[in-house]
């Protein structure tokens, strides 16, 4: 079944839901992870930051898979 998230009237699939939240945080680490001085020894830097904003993705569906109560996302 399609997880489904009601926000304000609005029902949104819990994925997107989590891509956003997940673009967010990668936004947010992209800045510090910009001062370090991995740039240089990595191959394709924008690998890194895609495989960041899928593992955090990941994650983020898994802990709302665990915790969230089923009356949350329907």
């Amino acid at each position: 079944m399609i997880e489904e998230i009601h926000i304000f009237g609005i029902y949104f699939p819990a994925g997107l839901a989590w891509a956003v939240l997940s673009l967010v945080i990668t936004s947010l680490l992209r800045g510090p992870l910009l001062r370090l001085p991995l740039r240089v020894v990595l191959w394709q830097p924008a690998l890194v930051e895609l495989a960041m904003f899928l593992l955090i993705w990941w994650g983020i569906a898994r802990i709302a898979d665990l915790y969230l109560p089923r009356g949350m996302v329907s």
